[in-house]
């Protein structure tokens, strides 16, 4: 059984930021060297990384996504979570990162077969990094799902994102208003041996 203080154990997503205190850089660039450390295909390494801290990127973002969001229609097949987003775009203050300091947009080459894997993977190295340092971190699908969205895609692009990768997803970081202290329920996810 994992010890009770396992990084594993302890990592939540946190979607309550405390804006006035700043990640040092040391930290971030930890917690983006632990993403580097993440297995990749065959070795590729082929996942870029996008660090938005400057607030007035992650204002503009936040404002295009609840727009674009606000746009799209509501289907019978819709995946709950985006039409949550969409309903909650509609209503206005929707805020797709949780207002967090620091976005870490991921992304990966078009047509590679392991992009979803391996940017998962490096995701979750820079969570739990960022749980072992006491920062709080949200894994991010809506860029996602926005990703061929023009004026999301437009946006991205002039911050860094190249034609041939498509967004994979991301992490929002920052300290916790509050650290939540219960301890999750676990007895999902089966295991079968055989």
């Amino acid at each position: 059984m994992l010890e009770k203080d396992s990084v594993y154990r302890k990592r939540r997503s946190i979607r309550s930021f405390d804006v006035s205190k700043a990640i040092a850089k040391e930290d971030l660039m930890l917690i983006l060297e632990a993403g580097s450390y993440a297995p990749s295909g065959g070795n590729s390494q082929t996942t870029h990384r996008l660090v938005i801290t400057d607030k007035e990127i992650l204002a503009k973002l936040e404002e295009l996504v609840q727009q674009e969001f606000a746009r799209m229609e509501i289907e019978e097949d819709t995946y709950k979570s985006i039409k949550n987003s969409i309903l909650r775009s509609r209503q206005g203050n929707y805020f797709y990162d949780y207002q967090a300091p620091i976005l870490i947009v991921v992304a990966n080459k078009k047509g590679y077969g392991n992009a979803m894997a391996d940017s998962a993977m490096m995701i979750q190295n820079m969570m739990l990094q960022a749980t072992e340092l006491g920062i709080g971190s949200c894994y991010i699908n809506q860029l996602h799902w926005l990703d061929e969205n023009p004026v999301i895609r437009g946006e991205l692009l002039s911050l860094g994102l190249k034609e041939d990768e498509t967004v994979t997803g991301g992490v929002a970081l920052g300290y916790a208003k509050a650290w939540p202290e219960t301890e999750l329920k676990r007895d999902g996810n089966p295991i079968t041996f055989c």
